[in-house]
């Protein structure tokens, strides 16, 4: 329930801190006083997109905010996944927009994205203009009422779970079968460079050990005379500076005083370990110099080798062997998709087909309770139009089968006729304005019960009716406001004003800032005057008066 508003710096109005009381209300006012503002300023706290022009000339800022009792509607689990601070009594919703554009949005002072705020704000208020009058020209807007009377809502969720999984088993049969089309159009070139990858014959560490080896067999003859100069300094027989000599020389001469001279024997072991380490050194040069030839037919093969591969990494786009076996690997998987496709895709149809066949199964449960509760509605419908001046109503509801959707396959159309006469046809298209206000308030009273929302505010859903008409409709908001809901009608007639439990009046004021739009709880006596001026206009006559407290009378 709606507690209090307090609106600052908005449009017109400079401050307005106005507290509401459960039931019926209702607010007037003459056309531009600023009942629309103020509903301007609720739908901000709802979500609505915000304007800069809205801020009142010469401040810097507006704030919107409303303060909710929610203790009746079990909503905490909102507030818990959210993180935000949970107080059932004092719930409050708070928008402030700068004049540089910046908006901000506040649940219980915690800031919050503005998707966040209307999500709750939606659960809080609902408010029917007039132009909600065309929803009754919306599939969407039938379907949810019947749902709404037919307390669906579980199956629906459980509908809706099982038709996501079709739909995703769908798009996995329509993606496989794209690839297949795709893959199948590509085969033959997939097939040429699998083929071309594969003859390559590649392996990690290829292309590294094929450059090492052709660098060798590059340089043989520098490699060669280099082991031949290395080998002759450490042991020929044709040198006078051989090194293997000259250490077993000096390693004799050392081992010769080791008796007389005990402290030298440690560099004698030394000198006869570099000699063994030096002949081993001078027997590998020897053998690698042995070995080592020229080979031009296996320098031919590996550069050839070499040329494949960078050819192949320049055509792949690539720098290594490893990328170029990745692309192969994929390749493989290719072909293999390609070649098992179909056993495949006969997999995925059938899962879309069991996915399928368990969606249109609990979409016949929805038909069946969908029809019952249209049955209802029907009914309930009939009861409420017919006092609302519509003696020879007929309202119908036709369900028709529709391809498979999110929400069945059910395609629901409210049918209207106001005579006996005209057969019935979809209520937008035959009702006349008046009938579409009565049908509509009769639709929200009857779903209103089903529903638990906090506060619904009708502005001027009675257009187009009046006298006997008026008071009927304001019988139904009374009635609603009763059943712990709080119901505000913004209004021009005093046949529905007089039915509230309490009045409000919004009127334009001037002010040394200039016209600035005020709201009031009007008194007994104010409301008096009020409801006198709706009936007799500018001039209140005794006659008006009378009229006026006769009203009254009825609550």
């Amino acid at each position: 329930m709606l507690k209090q508003l307090y609106i600052r710096n908005f449009t017109l109005i400079d401050t307005l801190d106005i507290h509401f009381n459960p039931g019926f209300s209702v607010i007037t006012g003459e056309t531009g006083a600023g009942k629309s503002i103020i509903l301007g300023a609720i739908n901000l706290l709802l979500g609505q997109r915000a304007d800069v022009k809205s801020i009142k000339s010469n401040s810097s800022k507006c704030v919107i905010e409303a303060h909710f009792d929610i203790s009746r509607y079990n909503m905490q689990d909102f507030f818990t996944e959210n993180n935000i601070d949970f107080d059932d009594t004092d719930c409050i919703l708070r928008r402030e927009l700068n004049s540089s554009g910046k908006t901000r949005a506040f649940i219980n002072d915690t800031p919050v994205a503005l998707n966040l705020m209307r999500t709750l704000g939606q659960q809080l208020i609902d408010i029917h203009s007039q132009h909600q009058n065309l929803l009754l020209n919306e599939e969407d807007f039938q379907l949810n009422v019947v749902d709404i009377i037919a307390k669906d809502r579980e199956l629906l969720i459980k509908y809706k779970e099982h038709f996501n999984a079709y739909k995703d088993a769908k798009k996995s049969v329509d993606r496989l079968c794209k690839e297949i089309e795709e893959n199948k159009k590509n085969e033959d070139y997939i097939r040429f460079q699998l083929k071309e990858l594969t003859e390559a014959e590649l392996k990690d560490g290829m292309q590294e050990e094929l450059e090492r080896e052709s660098e060798k067999l590059s340089h043989v003859e520098e490699i060669k005379t280099a082991l031949y100069s290395a080998g002759t300094s450490l042991n020929s027989y044709e040198s006078d500076n051989n090194v293997l000599d000259k250490v077993k020389e000096a390693s004799r001469s050392i081992i010769g005083i080791t008796n007389i001279y005990p402290e030298i024997s440690s560099i004698s072991d030394r000198l006869e370990s570099c000699f063994i380490e030096l002949k081993d050194i001078s027997d590998e040069i020897n053998s690698e110099a042995d070995n080592i030839e020229f080979d031009p037919s296996r320098l031919e093969q590996i550069n050839s080798q070499l040329d494949k591969i960078y050819s192949l990494e320049q055509k792949y786009h690539v720098s290594n062997i490893a990328d170029l076996i990745n692309i192969q690997n994929n390749l493989e998987k290719q072909i293999s998709n390609i070649d098992n496709s179909d056993e495949e895709l006969d997999k995925l149809k059938s899962e879309e087909a069991r996915l399928l066949k368990e969606c249109e199964a609990i979409a016949s449960e929805l038909t069946e309770i969908r029809t019952k509760a249209s049955k209802v509605i029907e009914q309930e419908m009939r009861n409420r139009l017919i006092p609302l001046g519509i003696p020879n109503v007929r309202f119908s509801i036709k369900i028709e089968n529709k391809n498979i959707s999110e929400d069945g396959h059910d395609r629901i159309s409210f049918l209207f006729s106001a005579n006996t006469s005209t057969p019935v046809q979809p209520v937008a298209q035959v009702a006349s304005g008046g009938e579409i206000a009565r049908v509509m308030l009769s639709l929200k009273a009857m779903i209103s019960g089903a529903v638990k929302l906090p506060t619904i505010i009708f502005d001027e859903i009675d257009t187009g009716v009046s006298g006997k008409i008026a008071e009927k409709m304001g019988d139904i908001m009374q009635e609603m406001g009763k059943a712990n809901r709080q119901v505000i009608s913004i209004t021009h007639l005093p046949q529905i004003a007089a039915k509230g439990t309490t009045h409000y009046k919004v009127f334009k004021e001037e002010t040394e800032h200039g016209t600035s739009s005020r709201m009031l709880i009007l008194s007994k006596d104010e409301r008096t005057k009020e409801i006198a001026q709706m009936l007799s206009g500018s001039e209140i006559s005794d006659a008006a008066i009378n009229n006026a407290k006769e009203l009254l009378k009825t609550l």
